[in-house]
């Protein structure tokens, strides 16, 4: 491959490789360790409530109970979701315009849903915690450049599969010249993966507006009602939606499926109708949509499962971005690529630092940003488990806090020294308060992330001790080189 590229090539692609990792390197870390928890996103869900009774399916007509007691009390909405429970969110939730409560098993509405510390991380990943129009966009392009920064970074370096086990240890930028390349190498498809299908959300509107210049004449409309299948002709129903009606026909209509969410469109209009949102096992699609009048008598299906070829892609890039798909293994491969992902983008930043040969600001402010992100997660979610909020504007300003102590200390090693110890302690800190909160539990999702923030603090714990005496054995034979040149 050496071979194949001009020398003229590869210095561009550096150049360029350099330039973008720079533009979007901070932003690319916090949406990638964000991204990173949110696989998870369930678990943390469970986590957060974990008293809540589940694996309890509804009877149909208790379900119906539940769905008109929480409509007379939610009043004039758009829709309402009710949330069946399925696979790794086994609950049943119903909910509206931001309000929504679990059910009971006897189809009483029981605690308000509260998953403040889950959204906060949510929202970090999809809109960067900016306003959700122009958030999707930034993050999406954020995605395309990570696919520059892909193909540019293998030009850049030719000999990086020939390489792909090498690491040396014997010098800081070494290293993570090293970590970087063997990260970049082993995880390129999945980082390819995830920078297209990230690119794709919130570029979708744009390439919505292509598809229906080029194909549809300049409609939308008309291209949206293809898709999505439009509103259905629908007479004048029942005032109250007979969700129990429709779901009880779902073994004869797709035996095969499973219904995991309901949503009643335009509740108590004369031209309400519901959705039957269902997984189609074997397909990566979201959810296959099936359509009934209010009254619970079938209209049709979308053909989200057996449509066009685009139509199935698009309906399959959520499952294939947040690997919900596949069940616990592909998570923690998600996981470990995300973790991957997260770290390249830390260490590609470092080597830029290294390279200039000289300390500033930056360095301090980037230590503080990466050390301090996790610790003010972490400061949050305790937070939530007493107050019950997760503000966005208190978790940016421990962030700030935690840049501006690094620039005050101005040392990076010290810095990253006392961020993580902090960190291991607030993550045991953590576990601690959700068991005075919640006492013993048997929720085994909430059980494993305390389980899991255990292990990290000690994994955390034991990184700080050893990078902190590599670096002070460093900086000892720094002084012992000067001393013999002096004399």
């Amino acid at each position: 491959m050496k071979q194949l590229l001009s020398a003229s090539l590869v210095k561009k692609s550096l150049a360029s490789h350099s330039w973008l990792g720079l533009c979007v390197g901070a932003l690319m870390y916090l949406v990638c360790l964000s991204g990173t928890l949110a696989v998870f996103h369930h678990e943390w869900e469970r986590w957060e409530q974990p008293n809540i009774e589940e694996g309890v399916t509804l009877a149909p007509e208790v379900l119906q109970q539940a769905y008109a007691d929480a409509a007379q009390q939610i009043g004039e909405t758009h829709d309402i979701v009710i949330g069946l429970p399925v696979g790794d969110s086994p609950r049943t939730t119903i909910s509206a315009d931001g309000e929504g409560w679990f059910v009971n098993a006897d189809g009483s509405l029981g605690e308000s849903i509260n998953h403040g510390w889950a959204e906060l991380v949510a929202d970090l990943h999809i809109y960067l915690h900016l306003p959700h129009n122009w958030g999707m966009i930034v993050v999406s392009i954020l995605g395309a450049l990570l696919c520059g920064l892909i193909i540019s970074g293998f030009l850049a370096h030719p000999s990086l599969f020939r390489d792909a086990f090498s690491l040396r240890g014997n010098g800081a930028r070494m290293e993570q010249v090293d970590i970087h390349n063997r990260l970049s190498v082993w995880g390129t498809p999945f980082h390819l993966m995830i920078a297209i299908t990230g690119a794709f959300f919130g570029l979708a509107q744009f390439m919505g507006l292509l598809v229906a210049t080029a194909f549809y004449e300049g409609n939308t409309e008309a291209m949206l009602e293809e898709l999505y299948g439009g509103h259905p002709h629908v007479e004048q129903s029942a005032s109250v939606a007979q969700v129990s009606k429709a779901l009880t026909q779902m073994p004869d209509i797709a035996p095969e499926a499973t219904p995991f969410y309901i949503t009643v469109e335009h509740p108590g209009e004369e031209d309400q109708f519901m959705l039957i949102g269902a997984e189609v096992p074997g397909r990566l699609i979201y959810a296959e949509q099936y359509r009934f009048t209010a009254d619970g008598e079938p209209i049709d299906h979308v053909g989200f499962s057996d449509g066009a070829a685009g139509k199935q892609f698009i309906f399959s890039v959520y499952r294939i971005h947040f690997g919900h798909f596949g069940g616990l293994p592909t998570k923690i491969l998600f996981l470990m690529g995300g973790l991957a992902l997260t770290i390249v983008s830390v260490t590609g930043i470092n080597i830029w630092l290294h390279k200039r040969k000289h300390r500033d600001a930056i360095n301090n402010l980037w230590a503080g940003l990466v050390w301090g992100t996790p610790l003010a997660l972490v400061a949050m979610a305790i937070i939530d488990l007493y107050v019950g909020v997760a503000s966005v504007g208190l978790y940016w300003l421990l962030t700030v806090a935690v840049m501006a102590m690094a620039q005050w200390l101005n040392d990076e090693a010290r810095t990253r020294f006392g961020l993580q110890c902090l960190t291991s302690a607030a993550l045991v800190v953590l576990v601690l308060c959700h068991s005075l909160q919640f006492g013993w539990l048997t929720n085994v999702a909430a059980n494993s992330m305390n389980l899991s923030f255990v292990v990290t603090a000690l994994i955390l714990l034991w990184w700080a001790r050893f990078s902190w005496r590599r670096e002070q054995g460093a900086r000892q034979s720094s002084v012992a080189v000067a001393q013999a040149g002096r004399a």
